[in-house]
């Protein structure tokens, strides 16, 4: 379905996810990849989206952008979380279905499983149990996203599919102190350890829930994938299949980074869901699956923020 002439919206294109899809798009020859930069039009303002819309007539919309932030950041701030992912979903596929967009994939998050359902985690356990609510908000606003597709499709016969990505990490991510994820935060502070020198790095929670990381370059190629591939109504889960303990990931960015420094544990600080993998068996049978191995992504994250730490500094 996708043409190399093909008018295609990224919005959210400067964020970690929006950015990969961008490069590879380009990459694969695209030749008219548009974004809906903040400087034009807000998402959360349906007028401003409406307008966008009707100016420039994407035919392929891959809506990425969101708020997004670690369990730091959604347990003081869900409000936020709440309103601004509702609203960037609600304007956004509302205007694609009013111009005729011709395809929209929406990416939701893994956050979205109930917390205490069976791993690997099926796309049938969606609802069918209570959340994690240390980022109960933002997978609310996430699930009303999944279903606002579904919506659109059942009254109004719109291509609008949805797909549920594990935890994410790669060039451009958020390396805030607070706000960040967990790889991301932690090779900060591994990096900032090894400038100053510290014999350890204190970890929160005990190390052992298990977590699952996608190179966010393999997900724009799953997502380019999937705009041309899939056209079901159910969300589909992009992931690896594969998971580690946080205390085995603290150790593989400590290897790259610092290999001298020693880790502690703070078990005071809250560990969030016990284990979270996603089962991608759908998505293989499809004929996609990930490229690039923990040790080798979290490298190449690590040569990207030392490349870029002057323009990180004030973040």
């Amino acid at each position: 379905m996708l043409e190399k002439g093909s008018r295609i919206l990224v919005t959210g294109h400067r964020g970690l996810v929006g950015s990969a899809v961008v490069r590879r798009l380009k990459g694969s020859g695209f030749e008219s990849v548009l974004n809906a930069d903040r400087n034009a039009v807000d998402l959360r303002d349906s007028r401003g989206v409406d307008q966008w819309f009707d100016d420039n007539r994407p035919e392929f919309v891959f809506h990425v952008a969101g708020r997004v932030g670690g369990i730091w950041a959604n347990s003081t701030q869900p409000a936020d979380f709440l309103y601004d992912n509702l609203m960037m979903h609600a304007t956004v596929l509302r205007a694609a279905w009013r111009t005729g967009v011709t395809k929209l994939l929406y990416l939701g998050s893994s956050c979205i499983y109930p917390r205490d359902c069976p791993q690997p985690i099926k796309e049938e356990s969606l609802l069918t149990g209570p959340l994690e609510k240390t980022n109960d908000a933002y997978a609310i606003a996430k699930i009303s996203g999944l279903m606002s597709c579904e919506a659109y499709r059942r009254q109004h016969g719109c291509n609008f599919i949805s797909a549920m990505p594990t935890n994410l990490y790669g060039q451009n991510d958020n390396f805030h102190p607070e706000q960040s994820h967990v790889l991301p935060g932690l090779m900060r502070r591994f990096d900032e350890a090894r400038k100053s020198g510290a014999e350890s790095v204190t970890i929160w929670g005990s190390g052992s829930p298990r977590r699952e990381f996608l190179h966010v370059d393999d997900l724009a190629d799953a997502c380019v994938f999937l705009m041309e591939h899939y056209n079901e109504p159910g969300t589909i889960n992009v992931g690896t299949g594969v998971d580690v303990t946080i205390r085995e990931l603290a150790e593989t960015i400590r290897d790259v980074v610092y290999p001298e420094v020693k880790l502690t544990f703070d078990t005071s600080k809250p560990d969030g869901t016990p284990r979270k993998l996603l089962d991608v068996s759908r998505l293989e049978a499809l004929g996609w699956r990930y490229r690039t191995s923990l040790k080798e992504g979290v490298r190449s994250t690590y040569d990207w923020y030392r490349s870029n730490q002057a323009s990180l500094r004030a973040h």
